[in-house]
């Protein structure tokens, strides 16, 4: 980058500023981050390594300038009192918290400057990254060596170029010999703070602040890296002042001379500046750094920094307390050792790290466990992704754990097993054993069956033999608790009950929100999305499918990820925007088939098959929704499978499979009160038995605008293609009316086709005129063209001309008919 391009960066950061934003600048050391903050008005914060480990401390140097808690509501007031320890109460969830950050930093339009936020704590980092992505009217400009949050602008920070460099190395050493220059910009290579400040010695930035640390008097050495280590400045600074090293009000010119300072030390001196340091009244800082100035064991210790874990969890700091917890095992007495590392793996199990389970159960490997400790570490690899991925235990060995850890005595354990046997069962098919089974086990469970985890559960497991429990269940009542509606809606999908669907997670969402649980947020709008959808609501399932599938991203849950999406590709193909449907539900199958997740694979062929549909590929459309009913095929799956019959039937009768429809209504063919089922096998059989009367019973039976549409639609159809048009209209005109109001104009268009060829005049009018209905009438009465012509004062020429536009109306092709259908015209019109 040349002196011209930094220039523009700083202008670009000014303009930044001015009008409120967020931007994440990333590059090297020295590369010049810190120097385009430092070019900024605005309030700074530096992350420092030694204050990792508590918990939203980098948080609190962000926001003290601003913190008037008085201007939050109460639930956020009381997160932020609770995570920076001024208040007890129940940890926050990180986006509540950063609702709270966000309200403050823009009620003061704060401009905020972060430097090496690498080195921040996981919870501020966590509550920033939120933050900077929806932030407005207020400025967050955070500078890291990489980006440490997604989402957001990068600002990537570049060497100089050759001729910059060269430049800038002639205004910091003008007097430099040729030989001296050359190997100076060779070693730089670009970078700024290398330019400045190699110079004056050294071969590399760390070696050149080390060099000059080493030349200060012993008592300064140690005040340098006490403060280095997280104290405060203190003492006789003015040599390190003189040595380039702090500034007059001694902090550290530059964050790489901290860092520079710590690993310069010798571990003696570490662990004396750690002591020192120790002697803090605040009780976690004190634990750590007594932690970093132990040799050996120390149950003491140990002990000091569970109770840190204790309480970095009490404030939502989850990171803080593993790390805490891994340091006591690894500090205590042997004896301990298991029962600390399995709890640090708990909560990363809980927090979604992944990485630290893995960890941390290689760790546990040959320690003597007692049977709680072994069924954890059985079970905390399959507390990810709901349950799916590889080497996880299979569903009925979960649930066979979850027996024998409720039969020990620990039936909150074994009921948070359970649930991830269930979730499981949702994603992936267990088999009908393996269902059986675990529906055996959870009657055994010392819970009661109308609990609304057990509801739940019961509806991912058994989904057709519990489904009209479910359902009595799900009438008996809408609780306050939000993450509880959210577990009814969910619950309420499985076993068809859209409408009940939708309202449990609409009434979970507003708690959802206010609670800052982005989380299960995400679940609830993605329930909400894939049943509207199937509602035909699209209006409304757009955007809650749109933001779905951005919490998920956020939040890190893939597999909401692509059934967010693969939801968006259905809501496509109802629109007719095929080509974004195939776009959408590509990116949802990659989702889905890294795993095998099968609601996300049925719902991408549920939308191949209506997007084949809307373009008249009706063997294409039974292709791809037959495989959501193969029980060898990835896209099957137990429960939705359930709910696409009238995709299934409509594809099939259009495409010449008929017989293999029949079938597999025949064994869903049974008394449910699903009421997706039920309205699904009403048309069903309707449209394969071309039965008036099972049409008219599934027009009276109350459904929903959607399904009551696709029968009008059907129904018309086939009356047109019986040559009983008048009576065909009426249903036509109702459903193009319908499907226009939802937004699905090619379900629109196609009944208008069919209006149209019922003989339904181009202006959507099909009613005769008062002279037609004349004219009809006497043809019915057997006169021929020239009476009537005589009688209405018409040549016989204009008579048949009239005749022919009004037979098509009355869907006639006769004059031996006219009467009849002059008879329903009459009943019609009434």
């Amino acid at each position: 980058m040349s002196l011209v391009g930094r220039e523009r960066e700083q202008e670009r950061l000014a303009a930044l500023v001015a009008s409120g934003g967020s931007l994440l600048v990333v590059g090297e050391p020295g590369v010049g981050k810190s120097a385009l903050l430092r070019s900024l008005d605005g309030h700074v914060v530096v992350g420092v390594e030694a204050e990792q480990d508590l918990p939203y401390s980098g948080l609190h140097q962000v926001l003290h300038p601003f913190l008037d808690l008085s201007t939050l509501s109460s639930v956020r007031r009381t997160a932020l009192e609770v995570v920076f320890g001024l208040a007890d109460g129940t940890a926050p969830s990180v986006h509540l918290v950063g609702l709270a950050a966000l309200d403050l930093l823009t009620a003061a339009k704060a401009v905020v400057l972060v430097d090496d936020a690498h080195w921040l704590d996981q919870a501020s980092q966590d509550v920033l990254g939120f933050v900077a992505r929806r932030l407005s009217g207020a400025t967050l400009v955070v500078a890291a060596r990489t980006p440490v949050f997604a989402g957001v602008p990068v600002l990537a920070l570049e060497p100089l170029t050759p001729g910059a460099a060269h430049a800038l190395l002639t205004v910091v050493a003008p007097d430099l010999d040729a030989e001296r220059r050359e190997w100076l910009l060779a070693q730089a290579a670009g970078n700024p703070l290398a330019l400045t400040e190699l110079p004056f010695g050294g071969t590399s930035l760390e070696e050149t602040f080390a060099a000059r640390a080493a030349t200060l008097p012993a008592d300064v050495r140690l005040a340098l890296l006490m403060t280095a280590l997280g104290g405060t400045p203190a003492g006789d600074l003015v040599p390190a002042v003189e040595a380039r090293l702090v500034d007059r009000d001694g902090e550290f010119r530059h964050p790489l001379i901290r860092s520079a300072i710590v690993q310069a030390a010798s571990a003696d001196e570490r662990r004396e500046a750690h002591q020192r340091l120790a002697a803090t009244d605040e009780p976690d800082r004190r634990a750590w750094h007594l932690a970093n100035a132990v040799t050996g064991t120390d149950e003491t210790v140990a002990y000091l920094l569970e109770q840190t874990a204790d309480r970095a969890l009490r404030r939502g700091g989850a990171a803080a307390a593993i790390r805490a917890l891994e340091r006591a095992a690894r500090l205590g007495d042997g004896g301990e050792r298991a029962g600390r590392l399995l709890r640090a793996a708990e909560l990363a199990a809980e927090a979604g790290s992944r990485d630290d389970v893995e960890r941390i159960l290689l760790e546990v490997r040959g320690l003597d466990l007692t049977p709680r400790e072994r069924a954890l570490v059985t079970w905390l690899p399959s507390a990810f992704d709901d349950g799916v991925g590889e080497g996880t235990a299979g569903p009925g060995e979960l649930a066979g754990l979850a027996e024998a850890v409720v039969g020990d005595g620990d039936a909150e354990l074994g009921l948070r097993i359970f649930w991830s046997v269930a979730m499981r069962c949702f994603w992936v098919e267990p088999g009908t054993a393996a269902r059986q089974r675990i529906s055996s086990v959870a009657a055994r469970l010392p819970v009661d069956p109308a609990d609304p985890h057990m509801v739940a559960m019961a509806a991912y497991v058994s989904p057709v033999e519990q489904g009209d429990a479910v359902i009595a269940a799900l009438r008996s009542g809408t609780p306050d608790d939000p993450a509880t509606c959210r577990l009814l809606g969910s619950a309420a999908l499985q076993v068809g009950a859209f409408e009940e669907s939708v309202r449990f997670s609409v009434a979970a969402q507003r708690g959802l929100r206010a609670q800052g649980q982005f989380g299960l947020l995400t679940r609830a709008l993605a329930v909400e999305a894939w049943s509207r959808t199937r509602l035909g609501d699209i209006a409304a399932a757009e955007p809650a499918a749109e933001e779905a599938a951005a919490l998920a991203e956020e939040t890190r849950q893939p597999f909401m990820r692509g059934l967010a999406a693969a939801v968006q590709a259905e809501i496509a193909a109802l629109k007719g925007d095929y080509d974004e449907a195939a776009t959408k539900a590509a990116e949802a199958e990659r989702i889905g088939l890294a795993a095998g997740a099968r609601p996300v694979l049925a719902t991408v062929q549920l939308a191949r098959s209506l997007a084949a549909l809307g373009e008249g590929r009706y063997a294409d459309a039974f292709a791809a929704v037959r495989r959501i009913h193969d029980p060898a095929d990835p896209a099957y799956q137990l429960a939705l499978r359930r709910y696409v019959l009238p995709e299934l039937v409509e594809a099939a009768t259009r495409s010449g499979n008929a017989d293999e429809a029949c079938k597999i209504v025949e064994e869903l063919d049974t008394a449910t009160s699903s009421p997706a089922l039920a309205a699904g096998l009403r048309y069903a059989r309707a449209l394969l038995e071309e039965d008036e009367t099972l049409f008219t019973a599934a027009l009276e039976t109350k459904s929903s605008r959607w399904d009551r549409a696709r029968v009008q639609l059907a129904f018309g159809a086939w009356l047109r293609r019986q040559r009983r048009a008048v009576q065909a209209r009426p249903h036509l005109k109702a459903a193009a009316e319908a499907f226009e109001a939802f937004g699905t104009r090619g379900w629109a268009e196609r009944a208008r086709e069919e209006l149209r060829a019922s003989g339904e005049s181009r202006n959507g009018n099909g009613d005769l005129t008062e002279h037609e209905l004349t004219i009809a009438r006497m043809a019915a009465d057997g006169l021929t063209n020239k009476e009537i012509g005589e009688r209405l004062h018409l040549s016989h020429r204009t008579v048949s001309t009239h005749l022919h536009r009004i037979f098509p109306k009355l869907g006639v092709t006769a004059r031996s008919e006219l009467k009849e259908a002059l008879m329903t015209y009459a009943d019609t019109v009434m």
